[in-house]
């Protein structure tokens, strides 16, 4: 499959300019120069999410609990759902499968019944330790790389995109990518 400049499309990393010639050149960003990076920032994410599913059985969502838990065993519910940032009834599914398929253990504190703490299981620490890395996610790593000076500019700007849409559904913000589902 051939695109419309010539190049082959074979999923491999293309060779575009995305902008860089014009940027280095002192010249602003265009429009396009930015969504052509979005995309690749979303392709990117998603590829890896894919990867991590077909690689360990897991989607990257799923992972990425696991790889808090293998941090800070016996979490509850309501922590992993402030360490990924999504709705709580999403964090009881995601976790559901992963006790399904053996990878963790819910067990009750025995010093108050009512609160469920979770734990890696034998079997779901030999997937962390064999899945493709990072187990967080490439989208989350790389934010929490970035020096703060560039995640305020970068959460100016796209708090700046999001007061440009008219229709905005801010509950998006706590779900996970659907890829990640």
């Amino acid at each position: 499959m051939t695109s419309k400049s010539g190049n082959k499309s074979n999923g491999t990393r293309s060779t575009g300019d995305t902008g860089k010639a014009r940027l280095a050149a002192g010249e602003p960003a265009t429009s396009l120069d930015v969504l052509q990076k979005v995309r690749i920032v979303i392709r990117a994410a998603q590829r890896h999410s894919l990867w991590v599913e077909k690689q360990c059985g897991v989607n990257g969502a799923q992972l990425w609990i696991m790889q808090e838990l293998a941090e800070a065993p016996g979490l509850r519910v309501g922590q992993v759902t402030a360490l990924l940032a999504i709705q709580q009834a999403t964090t009881s599914n995601l976790l559901e499968g992963l006790v399904r398929k053996g990878l963790v253990v819910k067990t009750r504190d025995p010093a108050d019944q009512r609160v469920v703490k979770l734990f890696l299981s034998a079997q779901g620490l030999a997937l962390l330790e064999a899945a493709p890395k990072p187990a967080r996610g490439l989208l989350p790593e790389a934010l929490a790389s970035l020096a703060p000076a560039h995640l305020a500019r970068l959460n100016a700007g796209l708090q700046g995109l999001l007061s440009s849409i008219e229709v905005i559904d801010e509950g998006f913000g706590l779900e996970p990518l659907p890829f990640t589902m």
